[in-house]
């Protein structure tokens, strides 16, 4: 806890415990902790250095603890100042960064990252370094970092980055598919599906991307692309494929599931034909095996669809626009 003004865990343990005491011999200390005599004298001192603790008037083999409100205050305040001086060299170099950047040289819009590390690395700084979106093309065989394995992107969305992400059909059916894109749903992330797609690719704030280039002796290894007619390219791939897709949400059993296009789907007119043939919402839910509650949600769409409140109206608005049959008389 106390890691974030630069105690690690022996020297937190070592100040609460002398806290709760208020004053120890090193012996006492030193059980208390489960520590050699020596090891216990090295972190008081220490802590000593960072104005923690104190040797006691008493005798040289005690030691005190400083009243944590006025010590720490002390720790806390030194640290707010070195990181109000990293952000004020931050904000210098990445002014540096945009004078330099204004007129780049050709040379500089595109890195090439090689190696599984580098990648991995550069994937994450990335998605790290977004302020406003993350847009991606995913495939069912990721390069380096998969999707369980990508805590980068749980952070950005912590910080409020949107995340738009088109995933080929192939992911779903993957080992962890289901398991990745629940999370990313109930992160707020929007998911949509396409049967496959182009490229992978990551784009974030549409200022960089990046996008694969396979593998080759030295490993995996991928184009980082810098704000250029490239980039813009690669922006416009994205938004094609983004408009082409269709949206996955969650059901109301916490399952995800593809929204249906602008009409009803082959499911959709088999619960249609159903209820019309008199069954209920329960026994058409059995007959399709689906759960009672998706028939219910998506006869409401269908509902909505067909700009109706009543199920009576909904069966005459799905014979007048073909959804289903009438039966011969």
């Amino acid at each position: 806890m106390l890691g974030a003004i630069g105690l690690d865990d022996a020297q937190e343990a070592a100040y609460r415990a002398l806290v709760g005491l208020g004053a120890a011999e090193v012996v006492d200390l030193s059980h208390r902790l489960g520590r050699p005599d020596e090891e216990t004298v090295g972190i008081l001192r220490r802590l000593e250095r960072h104005g923690l603790v104190a040797q006691s008037s008493a005798g040289s083999g005690r030691w005190v603890a400083a009243p944590p409100n006025v010590a720490l205050g002390a720790l806390l305040t030194q640290q707010r100042h070195g990181l109000e001086q990293a952000e004020m060299a931050a904000a210098l170099l990445a002014q540096e960064y945009r004078a330099e950047a204004a007129e780049p040289s050709v040379h500089d819009l595109v890195e090439v990252v090689t190696g599984a590390s580098a990648v991995t690395h550069r994937f994450a700084q990335l998605q790290l370094g977004a302020e406003k979106e993350v847009c991606a093309l995913v495939t069912g065989s990721p390069m380096v970092v998969s999707g369980m394995e990508n805590t980068a992107e749980e952070r950005a969305v912590e910080r409020g980055v949107r995340f738009r992400v088109v995933i080929e059909r192939e992911v779903i059916s993957g080992p962890n598919g289901i398991v990745e894109i629940t999370a990313a749903l109930s992160r707020d992330e929007e998911v949509r599906v396409v049967d496959r797609v182009p490229t992978k690719l990551v784009v974030a704030d549409r200022s960089l991307a990046m996008v694969p280039l396979g593998r080759n002796s030295a490993g995996p290894a991928a184009l980082v692309v810098h704000g250029s007619g490239l980039l813009d390219s690669l922006m416009s791939l994205f938004e094609s494929v983004w408009r082409e897709a269709l949206p996955i949400r969650l059901d109301p059993d916490g399952a995800p599931e593809e929204e249906s296009p602008d009409g009803p789907d082959a499911v959709d007119l088999r619960i249609l034909s159903l209820l019309l043939a008199g069954l209920t919402d329960a026994s058409a839910a059995k007959q399709l095996d689906l759960g009672l509650r998706t028939v219910q949600r998506r006869v409401k769409r269908l509902m909505e669809l067909a700009d109706v409140t009543t199920r009576l109206q909904l069966g005459w608005h799905a014979y007048e626009r073909g959804w289903v049959a009438r039966t011969p008389d």
